[in-house]
């Protein structure tokens, strides 16, 4: 099991670069020597985010374009999902800082979903998301040296609980596909960051898995999203691309239901699944599953370094259950439909490309 860099080879050290070529400074460390040397200076920046599209799936017949503008590949942050990683690109910290360290994440007794804001008996979880991750966040740094940061978004997610954590001091623009000629108009200003949120493959991955005429499809399509943003940038200005995370396709009788244990609390993803409870019930459920238990006194630095977020250790498991490759674990009451998967540690899961062009 490798821990993700976060000392410069990582998605919260790119961000840092970025933050420190426009600012001169970030909380962050920044990018190491030699993928730094690959990063351009400019005035502005469009920053894609490639949802769901590892280094490895850059092997794609149709990701050729995307293969081109390659410099290199960094490890997202732990653990490898969506809100995990969004977390560490809106505030320029690891998780272990910025405290959201799981999609599924435990609250005292409860379980959160990061997404859609909800806890696991159903109700409306009542803490703020605006107010969810520390401050200053990284919009909030740039406004304070003069900068700013412009987002694009699909149109449904405009005021969702999502958008209002994550862009918080953000001027943020709705779209109805990538939002390309709204993230190059907002780059014209200097001393602009412009994020660009690109969803479509890890939807396909999800939905229909890599070997898909769907997930063919959209890897076309962000390819032609890159290429345009790249033959449009203004003088003066750069692009650099990533994602949050790789995938994997699980078949469907590798998906394995767990048992009921009301002693204890699971949350995370069903790549790897954070347990709470009974010292030894970890390691006993692991014995009967194509699973390894690790517990957390193993973990250390596999969220980040300190400082570590004030309510970083009451929302730690007491250990991990890391589903065999090819495998997802699916909690009681719970369902699993989906062929994608990511939330996992493999390096299909862990590894994204590093895009620069200028």
């Amino acid at each position: 099991m490798r821990f993700p860099d976060y000392q410069g080879g990582g998605l919260v050290n790119l961000v840092a670069e970025v933050e420190r070529r426009l600012t001169g400074a970030a909380p962050s460390p920044g990018l190491s020597r030699p993928i730094a040397s690959t990063f351009p200076e400019a005035q502005s920046y469009v920053f894609v985010l490639f949802d769901g599209l590892g280094d490895v799936q850059l092997e794609h017949p149709n990701a050729k374009a995307l293969l081109a503008s390659r410099v290199g590949a960094l490890d997202t942050s732990f653990s490898t999902q969506t809100t995990v990683n969004t977390s560490t690109l809106a505030t320029g910290l690891p998780p272990s800082q910025h405290g959201l360290i799981a999609y599924q994440l435990r609250l005292d007794t409860s379980v959160l979903n990061t997404i859609y804001w909800y806890l696991d008996d159903g109700k409306a979880c009542d803490v703020d998301p605006a107010t969810f991750l520390p401050a200053p966040n990284l919009s909030e740094r740039l406004a304070h040296a003069g900068l700013r940061v412009v987002a694009t978004e699909p149109e449904a997610f405009l005021g969702s609980p999502l958008d209002r954590m994550l862009y918080r001091g953000s001027t943020v623009v709705g779209v109805a596909d990538a939002g390309v000629d709204a993230a190059l108009d907002a780059v014209r200003t200097p001393g602009t960051l412009a994020l660009v949120y690109v969803p479509h493959v890890d939807a396909a991955g999800h939905t229909a898995g890599q070997s898909s005429d769907l997930y063919a499809d959209a890897v076309r399509h962000v390819s032609e999203i890159w290429s345009e943003i790249i033959a449009r940038l203004p003088r003066g200005v750069a692009a650099v691309g990533t994602a949050d995370h790789g995938h994997v396709d699980i078949a469907d009788d590798h998906r394995i239901d767990l048992p009921q244990h009301d002693d204890l609390i699971l949350y995370g993803d069903n790549r790897i699944v954070y347990v709470s409870g009974p010292p030894s019930a970890g390691a006993d459920l692991a014995r009967s599953l194509p699973a390894t238990w690790v517990p957390v006194s193993q973990l250390e630095g596999i969220w980040g370094p300190e400082p570590y977020h004030p309510r970083f250790a009451e929302r730690l498991p007491d250990g991990l259950l890391i589903a065999d490759d090819g495998y997802a674990l699916v909690p009681h009451g719970t369902v699993d439909t989906m062929v994608g998967h990511h939330g996992g540690v493999t390096e299909a899961e862990l590894r994204i490309p590093l895009l620069v062009a200028s």
